[in-house]
């Protein structure tokens, strides 16, 4: 990833957010036949390994698991709050008028190893956390025991557990960090205006001081 200083994140806690804030990522693998790419909702368990390790799970008839080896480096690819940014909004631009669109946006690389897990155990926890974890917010949460204890035993028979322990992150936060102050606030006002709160709230969360 080309990650100019000014934009880079380095804080784990504050990369782990941002994946947690946006859990659907791109799992990138070398087959044999060639790059491939599986979408896949992921947890960040910060707890295991220096950086973290990703848990998810696969359609046992996605022909990931068979292919890739326990060890196999991977790339998964998250992507945050992004959008827009209109040169009119900066009030410098009526002064100066140089200055061209743009596009701010946050963008996560895991880079890590990839283990299979074909467990039971292993499937049914990653998938009782991620119900947990995305039922949260539900009025009336659903629970995997809710449904028939057979019809569970056999959903959760056609998908395999996989786990990345993360050896490298890389974090590129372009979020309006150079531009001067009355331009930057006024990009935020402008979002918000516009019905891009999500951009907004993480502009603000650079916003010096």
């Amino acid at each position: 990833m080309y990650l100019p200083p000014l934009f880079a994140e380095t804080d784990p806690a504050e990369i782990h957010r941002i994946l947690r804030a946006h859990p659907l990522g791109t799992l990138v693998t070398q087959g044999p036949n060639g790059l491939d790419a599986s979408h896949l909702p992921f947890l960040i368990d910060a707890q295991r390994g220096p950086l973290g390790t990703l848990l998810a799970h696969v359609a046992r008839a996605n022909a990931l698991w068979r292919e890739a080896h326990d060890g196999d480096p991977v790339l998964v690819v998250f992507r945050g709050a992004q959008g827009y940014i209109s040169p009119n909004w900066y009030p410098s631009k009526q002064e100066t008028h140089r200055h061209v669109p743009t596009w701010n946006y946050e963008a996560v690389h895991a880079h890590g190893c990839i283990r299979i897990c074909d467990d039971p155990a292993f499937v049914r926890g990653v998938v009782a956390r991620l119900t947990r974890t995305h039922e949260a917010a539900q009025p009336s949460p659903w629970r995997m025991g809710d449904a028939p204890p057979d019809y569970l035993d056999e959903a959760l028979a056609h998908i395999v557990g996989i786990e990345v322990e993360i050896s490298r992150l890389q974090c590129m936060r372009k979020l309006s960090q150079n531009r001067e102050p009355r331009d930057f606030e006024n990009t935020v006002r402008s979002l918000e205006a516009c019905g891009n709160q999500a951009l907004a709230d993480a502009m603000k969360r650079t916003r010096p001081g």
